[in-house]
């Protein structure tokens, strides 16, 4: 009996090191998120409603989670392009601009807030050329969209780019031959097996931009009802020591990153099952 329990165990140490896994996940996502929830519920629920529904939270809410998916959206498009040109193109300074690629990992956030800002202010080098036409990026709400593309491009990136070196370039060829124009083999040939990949890349840009601070504070003005974002409004009622105000607007960020994250889930399985 015990050999053939002994045969059963196709990986070994798998008790040991599952235990392991999950004290380590207890210790570092569990035990703070509930943490937060427990001091949410020292808060009667008309204050808890009263807190996360007052204009100025629904403000925040909005420009983050919006500038948020917008700016994983776009990265999602000029992502999948830039993965393409990397892996398809040989050119002079390939590895300088696939090395480029990784520079919102490696750069601090606070120093590319105060980058952004100076590139995009009124006498930066691109907000002189914006500003008389018409388009104010800095201090505004499109200035978080900007911060949050930025730091969330090498998420698409470095996502969509194995997929596409794995992806033989003869299968286009043979969907050329049979008669496929260009668009037709993009459209059911390369979107199909990318689009897991895509999706995977949507959902780490949208989660690093929803809990992004250092780089958006600088560039947003952080103008209350307007530009403020909802990790920096968690700041001041920190600072305020309003820590039940704080961690109940964290609990609404929580649940409503979880949601969106359990349908784009739902979306990569629906995408996997449909393209398999």
């Amino acid at each position: 009996m015990a050999l053939s329990l002994k045969q059963r165990s196709v990986l070994p140490g798998f008790g040991l090191t599952m235990g392991f896994t999950l004290l380590y996940l207890s210790l570092i996502v569990l035990i703070p998120l509930s943490a937060t929830f427990l001091k949410t519920a020292a808060m009667s629920w008309s204050q808890f409603w009263n807190t996360v529904t007052e204009p100025r939270a629904l403000a925040s809410y909005r420009l983050s989670f919006g500038a948020s998916l917008i700016g994983a959206a776009i990265n999602m498009v000029f992502g999948m392009l830039a993965a393409w040109v990397l892996v398809r193109y040989s050119f002079p300074g390939k590895r300088v601009v696939d090395a480029m690629v990784d520079l919102p990992f490696a750069l601090p956030t606070a120093v590319a807030g105060i980058t952004l800002t100076a590139v995009f202010a009124r006498n930066g080098w691109i907000g002189s050329y914006l500003e008389p036409r018409g388009i104010k990026v800095a201090f505004t709400p499109l200035g978080v969209v900007v911060a949050l593309t930025f730091i969330g491009l090498p998420f698409v990136v470095r996502t969509v780019q194995p997929v596409l070196q794995d992806l033989d370039a003869e299968i286009e060829e043979a969907a050329a031959s049979l008669g496929a124009s260009r668009w037709q083999t993009v459209t059911r040939v390369i979107l199909p097996a990318l689009l897991p990949a895509l999706l995977t890349g949507f959902a780490l840009a949208f989660a690093r931009a929803v809990g992004e601070y250092g780089s958006v504070i600088f560039i947003s003005g952080n103008m209350p009802m307007r530009t403020e974002i909802t990790p920096l409004l968690i700041v001041t009622k920190l600072e305020q020591y309003d820590y039940a105000a704080a961690t109940a607007i964290g609990v609404v960020m929580l649940v409503m990153s979880f949601a969106l994250l359990f349908i784009i889930n739902l979306l990569q399985w629906w995408s996997r099952r449909r393209y398999a």
